[in-house]
């Protein structure tokens, strides 16, 4: 009674405001709100590419920007701080949700992996086979993988709009398999885009990663805390040689997935903290500090740090840094796009169709076999239908196709024909996604009642 007249006694501006800011949190909270934010990133991206403010587009992400302290000055374009700094913070929440799913989640044992990993690894080279089969000169043949690669907000995004009638196995089976894409995209650039090591930059990287486990195992568990220890291990990896984005997802997978070691319990801190604060009431100011100190310490130890910290950072990395990202790659000149030269028309049929017809193909066979091997079983609810759907799904490849794509094309031709393929075969597996989603939805809504 007291809490609801004094929720009266409030402006109903601020009331008003209270509601509104609380519908746009949970509207936030939509799987397919971020997709679709991405989405409109992309298209402002092309529109504004292929209009007569052209000019503006690419002169704003080549605009140089300069970071330093006294002499120590840094200067590189706009472009490049989005795709190789903030980009990592991408790679962090990656490393971060990687780290997590190996722990106790659809990674921990090989019962839970062998399908998404099987369904994975077939997603990879097949589409990476078809590619190489349009693509045969040393130049394209560096775009082989591009197609290798799942979006996953993107894919679940699509896959959210389709409603409850798609069973919640499936759900997970597209998330471990995009997660495991990841981890193969991680590999992939480590391994074949990144220039001639520089192992002078490796001393570096380890005296970030020491900062890091110095950090942890002295309690220390404030976020804010490891950004210059992440910095420290950014700048080395880039003195190295291999991409710099490559620090996020060292940083995600060394973050504990446990709560940090305490002399109470959080909930014990917190329920003395609030009895103190309840009972007191001759506290002054400064003798409240304790008490509230107390309080955010037990709250932020309540959830283990790698779920802490990626709750935190997934509304920013899902509206902004991944839709500034398609806002700065998405544009896609198309008068600037010569398909005849240089065999961009093969680059860009060969990423179309890898994603495509090979994304799909390849989930399906590898899972088919792993089943038939008898090393899994597809999960509860799930039917070969539903692993074609993840299959359709998993052809979009968007942020991480195009990020490939930048590391993978020096010539500007290739570059923009293997984003064109990118985008036509994101938006033709999404559309053929939602076309089988509906359709799959459908059926199980009329077997249901005979169930």
């Amino acid at each position: 009674m007291n809490q609801q007249a004094s929720r009266q006694t409030l402006p109903r501006a601020q009331i008003l405001a209270e509601r509104a800011f609380s519908t746009l949190e949970r509207f936030l909270h939509i799987e397919a709100v971020s997709g679709i934010v991405l989405l409109l990133a992309a298209a402002i991206a092309l529109v504004w590419a292929n209009s007569p403010a052209a000019a503006s587009y690419h002169a704003l992400w080549h605009a140089p920007l300069s970071i330093g302290l006294g002499s120590h000055v840094v200067s590189q374009s706009l472009h490049f701080w989005i795709n190789d700094a903030l980009m990592a913070v991408f790679f962090l929440v990656v490393g971060m949700e990687i780290r997590r799913e190996i722990h106790e989640g659809a990674l921990a044992s090989f019962r839970l992996a062998a399908l998404p990993l099987a369904a994975a690894l077939g997603g990879v080279l097949v589409p990476a086979l078809i590619y190489v089969a349009f693509n045969s000169d040393p130049t394209q043949l560096r775009g082989w993988a591009v197609p290798t690669a799942t979006d996953i907000a993107f894919a679940v995004g699509v896959l959210a709009l389709l409603g409850r009638s798609i069973p919640g196995n499936l759900r997970v089976l597209l998330l471990a398999l995009a997660i495991i894409d990841d981890i193969v995209a991680v590999l992939i650039i480590a391994l074949f885009y990144s220039g001639g090591l520089d192992f002078s930059g490796l001393l570096v990287a380890g005296m970030g990663m020491l900062m890091v486990l110095g950090l942890q195992q002295i309690g220390v568990g404030s976020a804010w805390a490891y950004i210059v220890p992440g910095a420290v291990l950014w700048v080395g990896l880039l003195q190295t040689g291999v991409h710099p984005t490559l620090a996020g997802v060292v940083l995600g997978l060394m973050t504990p997935v446990l709560p940090g070691r305490m002399r109470e319990r959080p909930l014990d801190m917190a329920t003395r903290a609030v009895h103190d604060l309840n009972t007191r009431t001759d506290l002054t100011p400064h003798e409240l500090a304790g008490p509230l100190k107390e309080l955010r310490q037990a709250q932020r130890e309540v959830l283990p740090p790698v779920t802490r910290v990626q709750m935190a950072l997934h509304p920013w990395v899902a509206y902004g840094v991944m839709p500034l990202f398609a806002l700065a790659n998405a544009g896609v000149t198309l008068d600037g796009v010569d398909l005849s030269q240089n065999g961009a028309q093969a680059v860009t049929v060969g990423v179309l169709l890898a994603l495509v017809l090979g994304k799909p193909l390849g989930v399906l066979v590898a899972s088919w076999l792993a089943v038939r091997l008898g090393w899994c079983r597809l999960p509860e609810g799930v039917t070969w239908s539903g692993v074609c759907l993840v299959g359709l799904l998993a052809g979009i490849g968007f942020t991480m196709s195009i990020f490939i794509a930048t590391l993978a094309f020096d010539n500007a031709n290739l570059l923009n024909a293997a984003k064109l393929g990118v985008l036509l075969a994101s938006l033709m597996a999404a559309v053929l996604g939602l076309t089988w989603g509906f359709l799959l939805a459908r059926r199980e809504r009329r077997l249901a009642p005979l169930a």
